[in-house]
C-alpha cells in the first residue's frame, strides 16, 4: 500500500468513533472504531473529554492494527486527514485552552429560552442544538464562566484544534454554531453585530473562522500526531481538511451537495439535508445550514431514531440467550427488521414514541419512551417492530411535510445511509413510506460520515485546479459507484400515512409521559 496514496476520515459519531481509510480509488481499505454511549450528568448530555481521548487513540489504534493485519504495514502516514462529529452542541475555552464547562450535546433541550430569543431577533431559526443557543443560555443563566470565555467550538472543532493548533472550521459545521451567508461563505455580519450589541461580546473573536471544503486547514503538528497516536508511529505534517459535522459528511457520502438534492441520515438521531434552489422562509421545525461548499441546505432533524431500536433488540439478545442461543447483534437485527417488512402496513394498531430526549419538531423538551397498543390489535412481532421502524422516522416525516407543501421544495434525488439502512431494502422502503418518493442507498452507506470525510480530505489534496466539489463527486468519486433504489408501493404508503395520522392525535400521550414518569 502505498500510504501517501490514502486518505483518512475519522468521525465521532453519537454511538461510537469510527475510522475509515481509503485509496485512491475511493475504496475503503482499512477501519477502526470505539464504541461509547452519553451520559445524562447533572441533567446534561455529555460525553467526557477523557472518554473522547480516549475513544479517539482506542479508534486509531484499532484502525492501526487493521493496516498491519491486512497489509503488513505500520500506519505512519496518509495523504490526508479529516476529522468529524456529531454537530452543534457547546465546548468553552478560556485563553490558556482550559476548558470551562461540561461538553453539552446537540442532544440537550436546555436553551429554550435563548433559541426563541435569538430567532426573534435574528428573524432566521436557531435551534436549541445550536452553540450560539448554549452560549446565549449561559449568559441568560449569569454562569460564572462566561466571561472567561476566549474560544467556543464543537467537538470537531475541539479534536481539529488539538491536531493542527488552529481555530478554524469547514462551513457547513460552522453552520450548526451560527448563521452563515452562503454568498460570503462565512458568518452573518448583521448577525454578529446584533449578538454582539445584545451581549457586549466580540463574537468573532470566539467562534472559529470560517473555511470551505477543499481550503488549508493546517496540518498535522508533532504534538497533534503524539495526541492521536501515543506509540510515536504517526509522523507530523500531513495536511488536514478543514473539520466538519456529520450532516456535511453525510451529504458527501452520498453525493448529495448540488441544488434539488437530499440525503436521510437515520442512526442514534435522523435528519434530512435538502440542498435548496430558492430562500426559504423562517420555520422553527427547520434549520438552515450548509454543504461543506457552502451551499444553502433545508435541514429536519430529529434528536431520536434508532436507540429505542436498539434497546429492543438488546431484550430480544437478551431472550435468545436465556433460551441457549448464541446469536449476534448483527443477525438479530437483519432478522428483526425483516420480520417488520411482513408487518400490517398501518402497524395493526400499534403505537410507540422513541423519545429518548424531547423533540423540538413536536415541541417536548423532554422525552419518554412509550409503547402503546389497542386491546383489538394485531399485537405480533411483525407489527411490533414496523410500529418502531415507523416510529423512528415519523417526527421526520413531519418536519419533510413542512418543506414540501409549504415551501414547495423539490427534490430530485434522495438517498439514504447510516444504520437504520444496514439492512438491504427494509429501511429504504419504509422511509420510502414516509416521504412518498424512490429512496437510494449506495454501497458505502453503511460507511456514512467516516467514509464522507475521508472523501473531503482526499478532495484537499487530489483536485483538479477549479474542480469544484459537486463535480469532484460525480466525475471521480462517485461516477461507478453501485446504487439501488426502492419505491414504496401504493398500501405501504397509505399505511404509514394512517399510523402518522394515529401518531400525530396520540402525541398528548408522550407529553403526559414526560410529566408523569
Amino acid at each position: 500500500m502505498d500510504l501517501k496514496k490514502t486518505s483518512l476520515g475519522i468521525e465521532l459519531g453519537s454511538t461510537r468513533i469510527k475510522a475509515v481509510l481509503i485509496d485512491e480509488n475511493f475504496i475503503p481499505v482499512a477501519s477502526g472504531d470505539f464504541e461509547w454511549e452519553n451520559q445524562l450528568v447533572d441533567g446534561i448530555w455529555t460525553y467526557s473529554m477523557d472518554m473522547v481521548h480516549k475513544g479517539l487513540r482506542t479508534c486509531f489504534a484499532n484502525l492501526k492494527a487493521d493496516v498491519k493485519s491486512k497489509y503488513g504495514t505500520e500506519l505512519t502516514e496518509t495523504g490526508a486527514i479529516g476529522i468529524s462529529a456529531m454537530m452543534h452542541g457547546y465546548l468553552p475555552f478560556d485563553k490558556d485552552g482550559k476548558q470551562l464547562a461540561e461538553f453539552r450535546t446537540w442532544r440537550n433541550t436546555i436553551t429554550g429560552e435563548a433559541a426563541e430569543k435569538l430567532t426573534d431577533l435574528f428573524n432566521f431559526n436557531i435551534p436549541q442544538r445550536w452553540s450560539i443557543a448554549h452560549l446565549y443560555q449561559a449568559i441568560l443563566n449569569k454562569e460564572d464562566h462566561v466571561g472567561d470565555i476566549a474560544f467556543l467550538t464543537t467537538l470537531a472543532g475541539y479534536i481539529h484544534w488539538k491536531l493542527t493548533g488552529e481555530k478554524v472550521m469547514g462551513i457547513g459545521e460552522a453552520s450548526g454554531m451560527f448563521p452563515i451567508d452562503s454568498s460570503t461563505f462565512d458568518y452573518d455580519e448583521a448577525m454578529v453585530q446584533k449578538f454582539n450589541s445584545l451581549t457586549g461580546m466580540d463574537l468573532r473573536s470566539v467562534l472559529p473562522k470560517v473555511v470551505t471544503a477543499g481550503s488549508d486547514a493546517g496540518s498535522l503538528t508533532e504534538e497533534g500526531a503524539r495526541f492521536i497516536d501515543p506509540s510515536g508511529d504517526l509522523k507530523a505534517g500531513i495536511p488536514i481538511a478543514p473539520c466538519e459535522g456529520d450532516a456535511g459528511t453525510g451529504m458527501v457520502a452520498t453525493n448529495s451537495v448540488r441544488a434539488r438534492t437530499g440525503n436521510v441520515s437515520a442512526g442514534t438521531s435522523d435528519f434530512a439535508m435538502i440542498v435548496t434552489d430558492h430562500p426559504l422562509g423562517v420555520h422553527r421545525e427547520i434549520d438552515m445550514v450548509t454543504t461543506p461548499d457552502g451551499s444553502p441546505v433545508a435541514m429536519v432533524h430529529c434528536n431520536n431514531c434508532t436507540s429505542d431500536i436498539n434497546a429492543w433488540v438488546n431484550l430480544f439478545g437478551e431472550f435468545a440467550g436465556l433460551m441457549g442461543f448464541d446469536v449476534s447483534k448483527g443477525e438479530l437485527f437483519t432478522k428483526l427488521f425483516e420480520t417488520a417488512s411482513q408487518g400490517d402496513a398501518d402497524c395493526g394498531g400499534l403505537m410507540s414514541y422513541n423519545y429518548f430526549s424531547g423533540e423540538g419538531v413536536t415541541g417536548l423538551d423532554e422525552g419518554r419512551p412509550v409503547f402503546a397498543r389497542k386491546p383489538n390489535c394485531s399485537f405480533t412481532l411483525a407489527n411490533f417492530m414496523r410500529t418502531n421502524l415507523y416510529s423512528a422516522l415519523a417526527t421526520l416525516k413531519i418536519g419533510m411535510d413542512i418543506l414540501r407543501s409549504e415551501e414547495q421544495v423539490a427534490i430530485d434525488k434522495l438517498l439514504g445511509h447510516g444504520g437504520f439502512f444496514k439492512t438491504p431494502v427494509v429501511g429504504q422502503k419504509i422511509l420510502s413510506a414516509a416521504v412518498n418518493a424512490p429512496v437510494s442507498v449506495m454501497e458505502t452507506a453503511g460507511e456514512g460520515g467516516p467514509y464522507g470525510m475521508a472523501v473531503l480530505a482526499s478532495y484537499l489534496t487530489n483536485r483538479d485546479e477549479g474542480e469544484s466539489l459537486p463535480d469532484y463527486l460525480d466525475n471521480k468519486v462517485f461516477a461507478n459507484a453501485s446504487c439501488s433504489t426502492v419505491m414504496a408501493d401504493a398500501d405501504e404508503i397509505e399505511g404509514f400515512a394512517l399510523f402518522l395520522g394515529s401518531y400525530i392525535k396520540a402525541l398528548p400521550m408522550e407529553k403526559v409521559a414526560t410529566e408523569v414518569l
